[in-house]
């Protein structure tokens, strides 16, 4: 745990550290703009059935010619419930009687209808063209987007899972670059995509990279960052996060072709990757991974960016052995996953982070699919989830500054469900008060996912980190997809989604205070760091209790 001694002799958080983390926040921007990008590029935009006599521009009917638009849309589209045209019939012959009939009598008879048997007619005043178009995924069809989303979350869960392990095993660095590409190519090759079965493969890639670039960029700025900037470094992160969903509503508003956006947010990929040659490696994976050649140089790499004059007299091989000499002995065992589960403090710790991210992320993701109940302009809503989200993100940084990691995600996750219980109370007719409680659940949630994220960073050794925060994606994607699907239980209860929401967000608050406080605490390397916090914690509560019953 003596890491800390080894970065404030090459400078602290300096020049080195600041540029270093500019990069990856930018990065973690472009990524986070792909999470929800099907929001637009698989928008699906105001549709009917193809009708011969409406939509044949051959067509040389002259008797068409005295009749009006919406007069031929009438007889050759039936009328939902709402009085509008049918999105999936049309009438097998038109029904000119129709003109003739009053609204009294529109239900006397029942003309035989059809499917879209000859495609559909799209509104194009919003979205020119997404996937939706491109492969008439609507009607008998629609659920084909879903699964192409699924397929991406599916692809996150894997990607988590998978490159969190090549991270712990391989480095940060590497497997960092190499999702950069990974993303790239799977990104802008969709564009490309001659089929829809295609175009799943590529995504599902794209998110098996996601997950790895996100995970990656919090390893290097926690693992790089003193004791009082790694609270700064999460907020930071989350705070890039709302940038990356207010920058793609700007962006999705300006390029409404879903080629055009697609390949906007992709090709800095590329840019990204060739740009990432020059970051350095986490030192402190090294020197625990039993490489501290190679630590040592990453440290004076960094202290000669940070102006350290001499960093190779004071960096030298015998300080960083003297500093570091528990986790090098540590480094000989080469911990296994065997030994992350095996560890009866780590397991339950594991479990319950696991279920606190899960409670967090089904409130959060939510809100966020259901967020088109305020109103049918996405670009204005997804640009203000991003704004909703920013001052959330620096509230979190106060909260766990002055209250701590553990009680600020108790009193942000209890709000979150407050909020969302209350909801259930209030008419619909209440549109204002609906909207400002919903606006708070959302940004009390994205301030518990900031402080949960600095939690779980901090509280895992460094030879594991990526593994466990693979794993805590892989909740967090498991209660993404259940989030949406918890909704279809809208027909028993309207009421009932949002009470599971706001249930275990507050049960989760109080799951939250069973992990140990790790604010101004030093991060542990090795699974020997992480148990000697667990006796130091049971010390110090014997040492109270004694103390307590002196006094009585």
């Amino acid at each position: 745990m003596g890491f800390q001694d080894l970065l404030h002799q090459a400078g602290g958080q300096g020049r080195f550290q600041i540029l270093q983390m500019v990069f990856l926040l930018i990065s973690n921007v472009l990524v986070q703009m792909h999470i929800p990008l099907e929001n637009f590029t698989a928008a699906i935009p105001g549709h009917r059935c193809w009708v011969h006599i409406l939509d044949n521009d051959t067509i040389s009917d002259d008797g068409t010619g005295i009749f009006s638009h919406d007069a031929l849309l009438r007889i050759s589209i039936p009328w939902d419930s709402n009085l509008k045209p049918e999105k999936c019939r049309r009438f097998l012959h038109p029904q000119w009687q129709l003109l003739h009939l009053n609204e009294s009598s529109l239900n006397t008879s029942e003309p035989d209808t059809e499917p879209c048997v000859d495609g559909w007619v799209y509104d194009k005043s919003t979205f020119p063209s997404t996937i939706v178009t491109k492969w008439d995924l609507v009607c008998e069809s629609q659920s084909l987007k879903s699964v192409a989303q699924f397929l991406f979350m599916f692809g996150m869960l894997l990607g988590g899972l998978i490159f969190g392990h090549l991270s712990d095993r391989f480095g940060r660095r590497l497997i960092l670059r190499w999702c950069f590409l990974q993303a790239a190519i799977a990104d802008t090759c969709v564009v490309f995509a001659p089929s829809f079965l295609v175009y799943c493969s590529l995504r599902f890639l794209a998110g098996f990279s996601t997950v790895a670039l996100l995970s990656n960029c919090v390893a290097l700025i926690i693992e790089w960052s003193v004791l009082r900037f790694q609270a700064m470094g999460m907020t930071l992160v989350t705070c890039s996060h709302s940038i990356g969903h207010i920058i793609l509503g700007g962006l999705a508003f300006a390029f409404r072709e879903w080629h055009t956006l697609q390949l906007v947010v992709s090709v800095p990929f590329f840019v990204l990757f060739l740009s990432s040659g020059w970051l350095a490696e986490s030192a402190r994976w090294l020197i625990v991974n039993n490489k501290p050649d190679k630590g040592l140089k990453e440290l004076r790499k960094a202290a000669h960016t940070n102006g350290i004059k001499n960093a190779g007299e004071t960096l030298t091989m015998e300080v960083l052995r003297s500093t570091m000499q528990k986790e090098l002995e540590a480094a000989q065992n080469n911990p296994s996953v065997y030994d992350l589960f095996h560890t009866p403090t780590l397991r339950k710790w594991i479990c319950l982070t696991a279920f606190v991210r899960f409670a967090i992320s089904m409130l959060h993701f939510g809100l966020l699919l259901n967020i088109q109940h305020l109103g049918s302009n996405v670009f204005l809503f997804q640009v203000l989830f991003g704004i909703i989200s920013l001052p959330g993100s620096c509230l979190a940084l106060l909260a766990m500054n002055h209250i701590g990691r553990a009680g600020s995600q108790t009193i942000f996750m209890f709000l979150s469900g407050v909020s969302i219980l209350l909801l259930t109370f209030v008419p619909q007719e209440m549109q204002t008060l609906n909207a400002i409680l919903a606006t708070l659940g959302m940004g009390t949630s994205s301030t518990s996912v900031t402080c949960s994220i600095a939690h779980t960073n901090e509280l895992f050794p460094t030879v594991f980190r990526a593994r466990i925060s693979g794993i805590l994606v892989i909740t967090t994607c498991v209660a993404a997809a259940l989030a949406p699907l918890l909704m279809t239980l809208a027909v028993f209860s309207t009421h009932l989604p949002w009470i599971i929401y706001g249930v275990f967000s507050i049960l989760a608050g109080f799951v939250v205070l069973l992990l140990p406080e790790t604010r101004n605490q030093p991060l542990p390397d090795t699974i020997q760091d992480v148990e000697n916090k667990r006796k130091g914690l049971r010390k110090s509560k014997e040492e109270d209790t004694c103390m307590k019953v002196t006094r009585f």
